[in-house]
């Protein structure tokens, strides 16, 4: 695509269940491969692009997403809810131990530039859920895949979760999984689910 193009469209879009750093890779693909989109940058659920509005709308970039698991959010209470869920992501899964240094409200609150109870509120209206359940999947979640590992101990992974104790952990696990924590190790085949499907 030819940048300044007389019939080039720029837009900021806000996209679902982008969830990791492949996911980001794969949209940035996708999009650059029509010849007709320019991504400016790009990041876990959005992406800055521009495109020529003459042959490329915002349905058309739509279906491209959704043909690779992806959706273009519209609603601004949606794509609020997945800047919070892509924030909460990139705290647990790669935030290096931040999650037991910085308590979850505040860490939102600064990343997306508004009150806690706001975003709490956007979320559980749009979602049906609490904000501080889908924490809870997404920190369990984290746990199958350290657990998986088998690299670090149970001690360690409560610290990096930002558990109190081993205990606190292990409850919680039990109460989301249904099994032990020793159960779960236990397992031959361990479930753990995609993100995108929180």
């Amino acid at each position: 695509m030819q940048p300044g193009n007389f019939n080039t469209t720029r837009a900021q879009l806000a996209i679902k269940n982008m969830v990791s750093n492949s996911c980001i890779k794969l949209v940035k693909q996708e999009l650059s491969r029509t010849g007709f989109i320019e991504v400016i940058s790009i990041k876990l659920g959005e992406a800055e692009v521009n495109f020529d509005a003459q042959v490329m709308s915002l349905d058309t970039i739509d279906i491209i997403l959704k043909k690779n698991g992806f959706e273009l959010l519209r609603d601004a209470g949606k794509a609020l809810v997945e800047q919070i869920k892509s924030a909460i992501i990139q705290l647990i899964y790669f935030g290096n131990n931040a999650t037991s240094l910085m308590r979850n409200s505040d860490y939102l609150s600064e990343k997306l530039g508004q009150p806690y109870l706001h975003l709490s509120k956007v979320f559980s209206e749009k979602t049906g859920s609490t904000l501080e359940k889908y924490i809870i999947l997404i920190k369990v979640e984290k746990i199958k895949e350290l657990i998986s590992y088998d690299q670090v101990t149970l001690s360690e992974i409560a610290y990096m979760m930002g558990y109190s104790s081993v205990q606190y952990l292990s409850n919680q696990f039990k109460q989301v999984t249904g099994v032990t924590v020793s159960e779960y190790k236990g397992q031959r085949n361990k479930d753990r689910r995609p993100l995108s499907s929180f």
